[in-house]
Formats: structure tokens, sequence, C-alpha cells
């Protein structure tokens, strides 16, 4: 998950009246409910993804729909997902990878029977479904003893995910012989499309979750997570709660994946780093 950046045009030219309180406060309550802390250069943002809000309901003004917000628990998710943008790949940060086959071996070797792996801001599901054809090519099966979690909080692209058809031009980086293993070509209708093998799709579980939700489903641990791309737009205090729930869910020697901007220094009671952008929990003095 990450926040679209892209500077809309001058306020003059704005359909809507939009002020500063009305920007304070999507802020605050996008703060609140995703845990997403816009600074004041997203103005343009909020004010482009929140007017279409505005047109899809017929309204007049940001505050008609601020107040329909207070009034309507199911307009909180098309809130939320107005503000949140999923820029993704398949193999992001491609050197993840080959340490999770190491490592997913590695625990095979000490007698783990079957390992969980959680996929926190899945996006539109590039992430799960490398990580499943990753561990389909160390475990040399179609059916590795793995289950994947797959989660995010915008509930639109959690349904394309679970589709698992992509426009081929997002796979013209991946090699053509794993682009024929892995994945069936539309035809007809659908040409210029691809749809994941079921062997594929059946490795992953697509959930809806939000990071901030007081609590999570998931009681059984995990032995790696992936939360890429993700702790740079929530503040520091917000990274250290999400980050003690990572703690306690990751076994002690599980591994957890970041993005290649962020840093967990300030938490070294939870965690330690690894290698570049892996991490390990800390238990103990």
């Amino acid at each position: 998950m990450a926040i679209e950046t892209k500077i809309q045009g001058p306020a003059r030219e704005r359909e809507f009246v939009f002020t500063q309180r009305d920007f304070e406060a999507i802020r605050q309550l996008i703060y609140e409910h995703a845990g997403i802390a816009l600074g004041p250069a997203k103005k343009d943002m909020v004010y482009s993804r929140i007017a279409r809000r505005l047109r899809a309901l017929g309204l007049k003004t940001f505050q008609d729909y601020l107040d329909i917000l207070d009034s309507q628990s199911d307009e909180w998710t098309q809130f939320i997902n107005a503000l949140t943008t999923n820029l993704t790949a398949f193999f992001r940060e491609a050197h993840h990878f080959p340490i999770l086959a190491e490592h997913a071996l590695e625990l095979k070797r000490r007698g783990r029977q079957r390992l969980r792996l959680w996929s926190s801001a899945c996006s539109t599901g590039e992430e799960p479904y490398s990580m499943a054809m990753t561990l389909i090519d160390a475990f040399k099966t179609w059916t590795p003893p793995l289950e994947i979690l797959a989660t995010d909080v915008d509930t639109n692209v959690l349904d394309q995910a679970a589709k698992g058809v992509y426009p081929l031009e997002r796979l013209e980086k991946l090699p053509p012989e794993q682009l024929k293993r892995f994945f069936l070509r539309g035809k007809g209708a659908y040409t210029g499309l691809v749809r994941v093998r079921p062997e594929l799709r059946a490795l992953v579980e697509f959930q809806p979750l939000n990071l901030l939700s007081d609590s999570w489903p998931m009681r059984e641990p995990f032995d790696v997570i992936f939360c890429r791309n993700v702790m740079i737009y929530f503040d520091k205090p917000t990274q250290a709660r999400i980050l003690s729930r990572f703690h306690t869910l990751l076994r002690p020697d599980g591994l957890l994946f970041v993005g290649h901007s962020e840093s967990l220094s300030h938490v070294p009671h939870l965690f330690r780093l690894r290698g570049k952008t892996v991490y390990v929990p800390v238990h103990g003095a």
C-alpha cells in the first residue's frame, strides 16, 4: 500500500470549494482510521481523490461528505480506498526472494512441517503470488508445505488480487519460462490478459485487514511476514504499535521483510537487522 503523490491542478480550477478546515478534518480521519499521516503537501491529492466520491454520491460540498462519514459506516471503506493507491510489481525488491527461499528450506531441514507466511499489505496480489512462485521453485512442487495469508485495507485491490488476472505488460519483466509456467494467457476477448494458474492461486488466502484494527484475527504464529513500503506512511508511534504486534505473531526464528526505504532502528528491542531490509525478532537479553 502506498499513498498517491501526483499533484493536481491549481485550486482555482476546482469544481468544489475545499477549505483548509476540510483538509485538516480529512487528514485527522484517515490518520485515526488507517494510521496514514498525510503531510500538508498532500492537499491537492486529497481534493482529487475525495472529489470523486462527492461526484459519485451527488454531493455539493466536502462538509456534506464529512457528514455522510459521520452517519454511514459503509462509506468508510470507500473513504479509505479513495486515499490509498497500490504501487507494486511481481518480484519487486528482488533480493528478498532468494532469502525467502533459503529461509524456507532451512526451516524444513529443521523439521518445520508447514510454513505460514503473511503478506500484510498485498495490494493487487503481486507480492503474495511472487512469494508462492518462489517457494514452488524452492520446494520443487506445485504443492509446497505452506500457506500464505494476504491482507490489505483496500477492498478494491483485494478483489483484483483474488481474481489473479493481470494485463500482460505487468509481467513483461518476468523471464518467458516463468511466465509460461505460472500464468495462463487469455484468448479472444481476453487477449492481452493473463491469469495465475489455479495451483498458484490455491496457495494464497486473501482477507481484508486494517493494520490499525483493535484486534487481528490471526492467532497462530508466522514464519515470515512481508510488510514492505507501508511503514513510511505511518508516524513513529503507529509504526511501533504495529511492529509490536508483528513481533508477537512472528516465530522466534522468523523473518520480517520491509521496504528499501524503511528502517526499524527505532525499535531495537523488537527487531534486529539481519541483512538488507530483512529483520529478525529480538527475544530476551
